[in-house]
């Protein structure tokens, strides 16, 4: 049987397919679909973590009590589960372990853009680059096998095009694993110094083992043309290159890429007047093949950043321009992307925006970034998850140094991401006697990537209902004194609730407390807060309305200018009824309407 996948779903059916037990991760595109799919194999244990630290190391967990294990992240989320992958690349697997890192050349949807087969070449660790659909659900499954064979966690590394484009994939029925008999191995997973500088030299005895199964497995092999010039290229590089230049070059597809096969390459250079090495990102094949003594042409002419599309090779290679569609630019209205209609961040972003001269804003990773935008303006900075409260502690501890300064911090994050790494973050302003603002927008849900369940909301990822997290709890426990809730579509409420906290000069918090609009389950006590809400649009009486565009400043999608009229409209079909642009009205144009 065969069905059309994108390379996440792929990726899950493949760990399905491998007999996987346990499986973890931290919701961030472009991976975010891998544990979606595989929630839905109940055969498989299933969990959204907090962060994906806390998700590796449970992989971890379960790989030492004899199951197999995945554990799937975006790029960056390596960087928070670094620490864990480093220390298993020493102990060993029990059952078999797969990490998945999903890279993002080109930054769609991400604060940078990194090169994670860096990683598995620095943790010493085996790696796979699948570059199709196909190839994603086959390779996932050899990855368990070689982890088992090589006591090693295996990275695979995706890149966006592959999580997200489709292909056709050839569906197997599912391998029932047995599980591992767990022995107690202080020598293997105690990782005390002593037993770490033992461990050193396992490691470097699997590399050498894999240096020579990389010469002859069936992931790198050549496509032969008869051509006197190469191109060496891995993962969606390799499917670029073939769309570009066809039959005109010969290929060293490469799709086990730490170690690399360095005989491989060798011979392959030396059989070719000339060479192409085309990837993404970093030069890392490039450099390899250059240690090694070879001429190759690659980031000298390819760009650094940003992805290897075809038209982006042939430019390069071929010095040919792909033809596009004209544009007529001035016809293009701009549409920055902006809080959707009934967003609980509208609210409080609106009456921050007021204290725009007296403030300054650490931000954070989630919806709420898109305050750095028109109207608000109201982000001066975004680092990473979690990295609010800790930058804020830091500036205003500086700006409180400065006599030429005085302002305050105001430090914003959403509920997943306070999960996520915030609550150290706060710890620490709390511990060094901070007097920043911090402000926790609880909608929740982990609403950037796709509304996914979190601690906060109350549900696990395959649907079990589950504690919810106190929000307001953790944060007296963590030793905050001053701590408000407040409901953000109250213009009122918000505005008393943020002048509040800048009269304080010891740490507080502001909790906003409502739902994401698109959030798809609810406990029964939230259904009887919100359900009035959901039944009411608002409505402008158009003899009322004198086109003063004091309800644009909330910039709700919502709201329509008839340039015509020179009076505002709102789109019934999307307007939610949260009020805010009722209240911001002042000629009390706007009214609510019972929805028909």
């Amino acid at each position: 049987m065969k069905k059309i996948l994108t390379g996440n779903q792929a990726i899950a059916r493949g760990a399905y397919e491998a007999g996987v037990h346990f499986a973890s991760a931290y919701p961030g595109t472009p991976s975010t679909e891998i544990l979606e799919t595989m929630s839905q194999y109940k055969e498989v244990v299933s969990e959204w973590a907090p962060n994906e630290k806390v998700a590796l190391e449970a992989v971890i967990g379960a790989s030492i009590a004899g199951g197999r294990s995945l554990a799937a992240m975006k790029h960056v989320g390596v960087n928070v589960a670094a620490d864990p992958l480093f220390t298993f690349s020493y102990t060993g697997v029990n059952g078999g372990s797969v990490l998945i890192s999903a890279d993002e050349p080109g930054m769609h949807s991400s604060q940078n853009e990194q090169d994670n087969r860096n990683y598995a070449k620095f943790a010493k660790i085996p790696m796979l680059e699948p570059s199709n659909s196909q190839e994603s659900k086959d390779m996932v499954k050899d990855a368990f096998e070689l982890s088992e064979q090589y006591d090693s966690i295996v990275m695979v590394r995706m890149t966006t095009r592959v999580c997200h484009s489709k292909g056709l994939v050839s569906f197997n029925e599912r391998k029932e694993i047995p599980f591992v008999d767990y022995e107690k191995q202080f020598d293997k997973y105690v990782s005390v110094p002593s037993i770490g500088r033992k461990l050193r030299y396992k490691v470097e005895e699997r590399t050498n083992k894999l240096k020579e199964y990389t010469e002859k497995t069936k992931w790198n092999y050549t496509v032969e043309f008869e051509s006197n010039i190469g191109v060496i290229a891995s993962g969606v590089s390799f499917e670029y290159a073939r769309e570009a230049l066809g039959e005109t070059v010969d290929y060293l597809k490469l799709g086990f890429t730490n170690p690399l096969p360095k005989d491989m390459i060798n011979t392959f250079c030396q059989r070719h007047d000339k060479v192409y090495i085309i990837e993404e990102n970093d030069p890392y094949i490039e450099e390899f093949a250059q240690l090694h003594g070879n001429e190759v042409i690659g980031k000298d002419l390819f760009p650094f950043t940003g992805e290897m599309t075809p038209d982006v090779i042939k430019r390069c290679v071929l010095s040919e321009n792909v033809e596009g569609v004209d544009v007529n630019h001035e016809l293009v209205v701009g549409r920055p992307p902006t809080f959707c209609s009934g967003c609980p961040h509208r609210g409080f972003f609106y009456e921050l925006g007021k204290k725009r001269k007296e403030i300054v804003v650490g931000g954070d990773i989630g919806c709420y970034s898109l305050a750095v935008g028109e109207p608000y303006g109201m982000m001066d900075w975004l680092i990473c998850m979690g990295a609010a409260y800790s930058t804020g502690h830091g500036a205003q501890t500086i700006f409180d140094l400065n006599p030429d300064e005085d302002r305050r911090l105001v430090s914003v994050m959403g509920d997943s991401t306070f999960f996520h790494t915030g609550i150290n973050s706060l710890l620490n302003t709390v511990y060094n006697g901070g007097k920043t603002i911090n402000v926790i927008l609880d909608n929740r849900i982990t609403g950037m990537t796709g509304q996914q369940d979190n601690p906060g909301s109350g549900y696990k990822l395959q649907g079990q209902e589950t504690v919810i997290g106190d929000i307001e709890a953790i944060v007296k426990a963590l030793g905050v004194k001053h701590v408000r809730k407040v409901d953000p579509n109250d213009l009122k409420a918000t505005k008393e609730v943020i002048n509040w906290a800048l009269e304080l000069d010891e740490t507080s918090v502001i909790i906003t407390n409502w739902p994401c609009v698109l959030k798809k389950n609810y406990k029964d006590e939230d259904l009887k807060t919100y359900e009035n809400m959901w039944q009411t649009t608002d409505k402008v009486i158009e003899d009322k309305c004198v086109g003063c565009r004091a309800c644009l400043r909330s910039g709700c999608p919502s709201l329509i200018f008839d340039a015509e009229k020179k009076k505002v409209r709102i789109d019934p079909n999307t307007c939610v009824g949260c009020d805010v642009c009722l209240q911001i009205c002042p000629y009390d144009a706007i009214v609510k309407e019972e929805q028909q």
